[in-house]
């Protein structure tokens, strides 16, 4: 594995140095300055937006304060009405989103060679931070010369954000097709909290209960809904280490494991079943973290690779189930048209369709600059048979 990078910066007249940490990738800062309880928010807001980062040596809810008052900087900026078309909007919405995750990403906060914020009234983020970014390395290995006490720097934003995410995966979440019992999500694995997609698994007629395979299973979910449904056995598949230690776990939690097997494999694993079913990321656009790959898929890479390999692994008479968004038809990402050619393309034939609308409170936000699109999308479980 890797090392991560090193950044540098002056402190007390002395040269420092630390590892960086970024799940989202996020270049190392260029140029660093200490922060304390003193530090005013427009003036760290000005810093931010500047491209300096500001490294926090104060009260540890002080810094928690002083990030929500730059957010509230960046949130009242004047912003023009979102533009009619569709993709334009959503660019823009994205570079808006991304623009400000650089800004508020500039609050940095130390971490010390155990994984523990080294601030007064810091909570206990060892597990938190181990979960995402493993284990404590060895003191030596983990903490370059000169760091006096600090193993590594991690912007606050993302630490309150693995916290949350630490927070659901020792909660859970509820899922009513499982009849009430909880999936735990992983950090940087989708959380299906967004419910009507696994609904539509849980209410379609089963073509079989023989054998079934859960393409990108993410947190287990669908698999999990399947074998609670009584299909007997279930291949699961996922490239994500951390999704297929969560699939894992979740299916050993909820007392399906002896029926699921969760297998490392892109897309397909070896064999047909009478039933393939695949939740692909639903809009065509590049990924900015982790979690972001089970929304974002660049050039539609999972959904034409999962219509292309379906015919040759499904059994004779069996039914491929797509779960599908058409958000990013109505966001003009990706022509109707373009979903109906690729089914023919790749030997398929459309059996049936079951329709479902968005229940999440975005669809009814007006001040949502896509709302337009989201008010409008519905998600489609595409029942696909091979032609003859």
């Amino acid at each position: 594995m890797n090392q991560p990078p090193v950044v540098e910066w002056t402190e007390a007249d002395e040269a420092r140095s630390a590892r960086w940490r970024s799940e989202n990738g996020a270049p190392p800062p260029r140029r660093i300055v200490i922060a304390d309880d003193r530090t005013r928010a427009d003036e760290a807001y000005r810093l931010a937006c500047e491209g300096t980062a500001l490294l926090w040596r104060g009260d540890f809810h002080n810094a928690r304060q002083l990030l929500t008052a730059m957010a509230r900087r960046v949130d009242r900026r004047p912003r023009k009405a979102p533009p009619a078309d569709p993709t334009q909007a959503f660019h823009l919405h994205r570079a808006a989103q991304n623009q400000r995750a650089r800004i508020l990403g500039m609050l940095l906060v130390p971490l010390d060679a155990d994984l523990a914020v080294p601030l007064h009234r810091a909570p206990d983020v060892r597990e938190a931070c181990a979960r995402a970014y493993g284990p404590p390395e060895p003191a030596a290995a983990s903490a370059p010369a000169g760091t006096a006490g600090t193993a590594s720097l991690v912007s606050l934003r993302e630490l309150l954000g693995l916290i949350g995410a630490n927070e659901w995966r020792r909660k859970g979440v509820e899922i009513p097709a499982l009849g009430g019992d909880r999936i735990h999500p992983h950090y940087g694995v989708f959380s299906p909290a967004r419910g009507e997609y696994v609904d539509l698994v849980a209410e379609t007629p089963l073509p079989s209960q023989d054998l079934a395979f859960d393409i990108g299973t993410g947190t287990g979910v669908l698999a999990a809904v399947l074998a609670r449904r009584g299909v007997r056995r279930i291949v699961a598949t996922d490239q994500d280490p951390r999704a297929l230690a969560c699939a894992r776990e979740n299916t050993e939690r909820l007392g399906v494991a002896d029926r699921v097997e969760v297998v490392e494999a892109d897309l397909f694993p070896a064999g047909r079943a009478p039933l393939v079913v695949c939740n692909p990321p639903w809009v065509p656009a590049k990924p900015t973290s982790p979690v972001e790959r089970a929304v974002y898929d660049p050039g539609n890479r999972m959904l034409h690779g999962f219509l292309s390999g379906l015919a040759e692994h499904l059994a004779p008479g069996g039914e491929g189930w797509l779960i599908l968004s058409d958000l990013a038809e109505h966001l003009g990402l990706r022509p109707h048209d373009e979903l109906l050619d690729a089914f023919t393309a790749s030997g398929l034939t459309v059996l049936g369709r079951l329709d479902i609308t968005p229940r999440h409170p975005r669809a009814r936000d007006t001040s949502d600059p896509l709302h337009v699109a989201r008010a409008a999308e519905v998600t489609s479980l595409w029942r696909l048979g091979a032609a003859d």
